[in-house]
């Protein structure tokens, strides 16, 4: 036994020295806020500020974690259910994200297309831009129009087009700001085309995503049902007299923190392997 542990102790020491050879950069603060920042600017919530939505989260995770203390008295399950709570703000600020984003893609080859039509018919770019305040993806809508605002003030579209960009963070118009800032400076009379084909690679891409998210999700829900169904019917053992006292010792609580972690470590294996790739800002 003692050869054991001071292999252990060796094997542990030449970790850290190897640990030690590699330099992890620093993530301040600041980073952190701006990740939580752009999560809520992502989900809708712009008004929220970063200080509530982290205390919302954690008096969440304290209520939920107080009150299931209360009822079963098992710290463990009041450790869960105060995780799981603390959480839920964050995936539902995910979930909220990931809608809009969808919703924002369905909307863009139709907008696409009114930007070709309108430059088919004769207008000015800036003009034809300014024009998605109306006709553009309904989330976008305020920033197209803060956009005409400050083009007929500035009369700087390059400026005014990057600045949008910007505050869009969205990687379909930054490919067609792309396009139109080439044709800005070099001219050309294939923009139209251009955005034509633009359109139909946006709308193809869409529904290959939707067939397949639709063949993934009935794989998706029986995968969840599997992670929930023992805490389902631990729930509804919980219901007779005495069962909860057999997690109230130590064997107990390392039984149910194990199965925490494999049905929480499975279930991240479970998204990660059937994530499908999300556009990136290739030009950011």
């Amino acid at each position: 036994m003692t050869g054991v542990a001071v292999g252990a102790v060796l094997g542990l020491g030449v970790f850290c020295l190897w640990w030690s050879c590699w330099e992890r950069p620093a993530r301040p603060a600041a980073r952190r806020r701006a990740g939580v920042r752009d999560l809520l600017a992502a989900a809708g919530w712009t008004d929220v500020p970063v200080a509530v939505f982290v205390a919302g989260c954690l008096v969440a995770g304290v209520l939920a974690g107080v009150l299931v203390l209360a009822l079963t008295a098992v710290p463990v399950l009041g450790g869960g259910a105060a995780l799981a709570a603390g959480h839920a703000p964050v995936a539902l600020a995910r979930h909220r994200a990931r809608a809009r984003r969808e919703d924002a893609a369905a909307e863009w080859p139709d907008a696409v297309d009114a930007l070709a039509a309108s430059v088919r018919a004769g207008a000015p770019l800036p003009d034809a831009v300014a024009a998605l305040a109306v006709r553009g993806p309904h989330r976008f809508r305020p920033a197209f129009a803060r956009f005409a605002v400050g083009h007929r003030a500035s009369g700087a579209f390059e400026t005014e087009l990057e600045s949008l960009r910007t505050e869009l963070a969205d990687p379909v118009f930054d490919r067609l700001a792309a396009t139109l800032r080439m044709t800005r400076q070099v001219g050309g009379s294939d923009l139209g085309a251009t955005l034509r084909t633009l359109s139909g690679y946006l709308r193809e891409d869409r529904r290959t995503r939707g067939e397949l998210l639709a063949r993934q999700s009935w794989t998706v829900s029986a995968a969840r049902l599997a992670v929930a169904a023992p805490w389902i019917v631990l729930a509804l053992l919980a219901t007779r007299p005495g069962t909860l006292a057999a997690y109230g010792d130590a064997t107990g609580a390392a039984v149910l923190v194990a199965g925490a972690a494999v049905s929480t470590g499975a279930y991240r294996l479970m998204l990660r392997l059937g994530r499908l790739p999300e556009p990136r800002r290739v030009l950011s």
